[in-house]
C-alpha cells in the first residue's frame, strides 16, 4: 500500500524528472570525455603515420621505385614497427612491396580509410587498420598504415565503462529516490492519519514525533501547536457560550416574569411603566454585553490604529480618577493619581481610557471597603507604564492568565455587577498598543500594571 503511494506521488515524479535531466547531464559528460579521448588519440597516430608516409616519399624521390620497396622491407623486417602496415602495387595493383597480400577493398587512390585485415603475424583473427592511400608519380600506389586494435579496444572499455557507471548513477538514484520519497510518503501519511483521527474523534490526537529533529518534526511540532492552540480556542468558545448563556438567562428570565405578570395583570399605568423601565434596563445590560463583545472584537482585528497619536498617560489617568473618584467615595476607597507628571505613549486615546476606566472600576469593586486604590503613571527602565494597585483580596496567581479571556469571572465576584469583559477588553486595548501586561501580588491586593514600547522622538 505504502509502495503504491509512493510510485504515484507527485515527489517520485518529481525525483523521476531528477534523474532523468541528472542522467542526461552524466552521459553527456562521458560523452565528451570520450570523443575528447578518441580525437586527441587518433590525431597522435594521424599524425605518426603521415610522418611516415612524408619519409617514404622521400625515399621514392630519392630512389624511385626500387629505393622505396628496400625501406619498405627494411621497414618490415623490424620489430619497432611490427604494428605498421605497408603495402606498394603498381597501376595493375599487383603487389610490388609490403606485408599485405592485397589492396584493401573499398579503398581509394588517396585519402584516409580503416578496414580489417589478417596480416602474416597473426595465426588467425583480423586487426583493425587505420591507413592512409596516395597515388605516386609514377603511377604506383601507396598505403601506409598502423594496427589501431589497441585504440579500438581501449575505446570499447571506454564506452563500457561509461554505460555502466551512467546505468549505476541511475539505479542508485532511483533506489535513494524511492526511500526518500517513501520516507516522505510515510511522514505524510502520518499527518493524514492524525487528520482523519481528528475528524473522527477530536482534537485530542497529536500528529506522532520521531525525535529526528529535522523538517518533518518541525511541520508537526507546528502542527502539534496548532492543534493545541485550536483546542484551546474551542474551549475558550465553549466557555464563552456557556457564560453568555449564563449571563444572559437572568435578565431575560426577569423580563420573562415581568412581562408574564403584567399580561395577566389588570392594566396600571404606573406599575406599567416601572414595568418598562425594568425591562429597558436589562435590555440595555443585554445590548451593552453584546456591544462590549463588538468592540472586543474591533479591537482585536486591529481596525483602530488610524486614531495613533503621541498622548499623555497621566492625563487620561487623571480624567478616569475624576470621573471614579464619586464611586469611590460610595464605598469609602481613597482613590489616588501618582507618579510622573508627563508619560507619553503612542496610541488611541479613547480606547486606553476605556481601559484604565476598566482597571480602575475593577479595583473599586473588587478591592476592600474603605481601602485604597493607587493609579500610578511612570517612565520605566523598560517603558513608560500605568499601574493601578488595590488592597483588596486578590487573585490567585494560578488565575491570572484565566481572568482576561471573555466573560470569565472569579467565584468571588460572580455576584456582583458585571459581565466579565472588562479585563478582555483591556487585553485586547493592550495588544493593539503592544503593552506588556503584568499581575503581581500587592501583599494584600492585586498590582496591574501596563508597559508600553517607548515612544520615537
Amino acid at each position: 500500500m505504502l509502495l503504491a503511494k509512493t510510485l504515484g506521488s507527485s515527489t517520485f515524479r518529481l525525483a523521476l524528472i531528477a534523474i532523468g535531466i541528472f542522467g542526461l547531464i552524466v552521459s553527456a559528460i562521458f560523452a565528451y570525455v570520450y570523443w575528447s579521448t578518441l580525437s586527441y588519440v587518433r590525431d597522435r597516430s594521424d599524425r605518426a603515420i603521415m610522418t611516415e608516409q612524408v619519409s617514404l616519399d622521400g625515399a621514392y624521390a630519392r630512389s624511385g621505385r626500387e629505393g622505396l620497396s628496400a625501406l619498405i622491407a627494411q621497414c618490415i623486417a623490424d620489430k619497432d614497427f611490427a604494428d605498421h602496415v605497408y603495402l606498394l602495387v603498381d597501376a595493375g595493383s599487383a603487389v610490388l612491396a609490403g606485408n599485405l597480400g592485397v589492396w584493401p577493398a573499398h579503398t581509394g587512390e588517396r585519402g584516409w580509410t580503416e578496414f580489417r585485415t589478417s596480416p602474416p603475424r597473426l595465426a588467425s583473427g583480423t586487426v583493425l587498420v587505420r591507413a592512409v592511400a596516395e597515388t605516386l608519380p609514377g603511377g604506383e600506389r601507396l598505403l601506409v598504415g598502423r594496427d589501431i586494435s589497441d585504440l579500438d579496444g581501449f575505446m570499447a572499455q571506454i564506452r563500457a565503462a561509461g554505460i555502466a557507471v551512467v546505468v549505476l548513477i541511475i539505479g542508485l538514484a532511483a533506489a535513494a529516490s524511492i526511500g526518500v520519497t517513501r520516507r516522505t510518503v510515510g511522514r505524510i501519511e502520518s499527518i493524514n492519519a492524525t487528520s482523519r483521527a481528528i475528524m473522527l474523534s477530536g482534537l485530542d490526537q497529536r500528529i506522532p514525533l520521531r525525535g529526528s529533529h529535522d523538517e518533518w518534526d518541525r511541520v508537526a511540532e507546528n502542527l502539534n501547536l496548532m492543534l493545541d492552540r485550536i483546542q484551546t480556542l474551542m474551549g475558550d468558545v465553549k466557555q464563552v457560550s456557556e457564560n453568555i448563556a449564563h449571563d444572559l438567562r437572568t435578565p431575560l428570565t426577569r423580563m420573562r416574569g415581568r412581562l408574564e405578570k403584567a399580561y395577566h395583570a389588570p392594566r396600571n399605568v404606573e406599575g406599567d411603566a416601572a414595568l418598562i423601565g425594568d425591562t429597558i434596563a436589562d435590555l440595555d445590560a443585554v445590548l451593552g454585553m453584546f456591544a462590549s463583545i463588538t468592540r472586543i472584537s474591533e479591537i482585536e482585528t486591529r481596525a483602530r490604529k488610524g486614531a495613533f497619536r503621541t498622548v499623555n498617560l497621566v492625563e487620561i489617568a487623571g480624567e478616569v480618577v475624576e470621573l471614579y473618584d464619586a464611586a469611590a467615595e460610595e464605598v469609602t476607597t481613597d482613590l489616588d493619581l501618582a507618579g510622573a507628571p508627563v508619560v507619553l505613549v503612542t496610541g488611541d486615546r479613547d480606547l486606553l481610557f476605556d481601559a484604565i476606566a476598566n482597571l480602575v472600576d475593577n479595583a473599586i469593586k473588587h478591592g476592600r471597603p474603605g481601602g485604597r486604590v493607587t493609579v500610578t503613571c511612570d517612565n520605566d527602565q523598560s517603558g513608560p507604564m500605568i499601574s493601578v494597585a488595590d488592597d483588596g483580596p486578590g487573585i490567585p496567581a494560578d488565575q491570572h492568565d484565566r481572568v482576561f479571556k471573555r466573560f470569565y469571572r472569579l467565584e468571588q465576584s460572580r455576584y456582583t455587577p458585571g459581565n466579565g469583559l472588562g479585563l478582555s477588553l483591556v487585553a485586547a486595548v493592550a495588544s493593539l498598543h503592544g503593552a506588556r501586561i503584568e499581575l503581581r501580588d500587592n501583599t494584600p491586593g492585586l498590582l496591574f500594571r501596563l508597559v508600553f514600547p517607548a515612544t520615537e522622538t
